[in-house]
């Protein structure tokens, strides 16, 4: 491989890459660039989990597939450093195989997922009902960069992320916005993928922000869907919320690619930092 091949060391490709140890085991680094306040960001958790699932499958001799859906239980924050991917191939199919993946540190599994790998479609939607945003960001969008709430928004080294001000009123010191955001985001080194569908289903701040609360908002529970391949450009991100109560609340996101394609829907269950 040419220099001009290497992957920038903050690209999502690189952030990305699992080496198998043979065994239906992986292992890979968890990077800062790919983090938030020093937690691994569990978007890019998911996808470095797909990941996973599918070199393990390629490994085995399975045809070439995409992930379509990705279903994972937060246990504990790992780390910044080395981690360890363990897969089970659950069952291999003609339209849908599944693979269940734990991400482990020092012993202790962190995150455990299901992946369910397939082809993606490729001809357009019979129907679609999907909100009306700008292909790019306004002039005025706000670059999210530097400290947050949560943390260093580290993920600015690897990706562009833009937040529509209009509905982030806690960016501008308000507070009982409703919980809804608006983004755009694109990776800083390549074109988008199936795998950075998956993180884009999760780069947006807490939508609880609005509400005035502020802080850590750690993810318990996440399932993302893949739509499609996204077409290159900015992925426009729509995340709404239906309901906080006490310590919970839920987040659900659309991803839509340049083309005005949907390419991943996200839906979690939070914590909520305090009132």
């Amino acid at each position: 491989m040419s220099a001009a091949e290497v992957p920038d060391p903050a690209s999502f490709e690189a952030a990305c890459a699992v080496r198998s140890l043979g065994d239906g085991t992986l292992t890979a680094d968890l990077r800062h660039e790919w983090s938030i306040g020093g937690h691994p960001h569990g978007g890019f958790l998911i996808a470095l989990m797909a990941r996973a699932a599918l070199a393990v499958l390629s490994e085995r001799g399975e045809p070439s597939t995409d992930p379509l859906a990705v279903s994972a239980e937060f246990l504990r924050p790992p780390a910044i450093g080395p981690a360890l991917l363990r897969t089970d191939i659950r069952k291999v199919g003609r339209r849908a195989t599944v693979v269940a993946v734990r991400l482990e540190q020092r012993g202790r599994s962190c995150v455990e997922a299901t992946v369910t790998t397939g082809r993606l479609p490729v001809r357009r939607a019979d129907w679609t009902d999907l909100p009306q945003m700008p292909v790019e960001p306004p002039p005025r969008a706000i670059h999210l960069a530097g400290e947050t709430s949560e943390g260093v928004f580290n993920l600015a080294k690897g990706c562009d992320v833009r937040i529509d001000p209009a509905t982030a009123g806690y960016l501008a010191g308000r507070n009982g916005d409703p919980p809804r955001l608006r983004l755009w985001v694109k990776p800083r080194y390549s074109v988008p993928d199936a795998y950075f569908a998956l993180l884009a289903g999760d780069i947006n701040p807490p939508v609880v922000f609005n509400l005035g609360r502020m802080g850590w908002a750690p993810t318990a529970q996440l399932t993302a869907l893949v739509r499609a391949r996204p077409a290159p450009g900015w992925l426009r991100v729509q995340v709404e919320c239906r309901t906080v109560q006490e310590a919970w609340f839920d987040s659900d996101a659309t991803v839509i690619d340049s083309a005005g394609r949907l390419v991943c829907q996200a839906r979690q269950l939070a914590l909520a930092p305090a009132p």
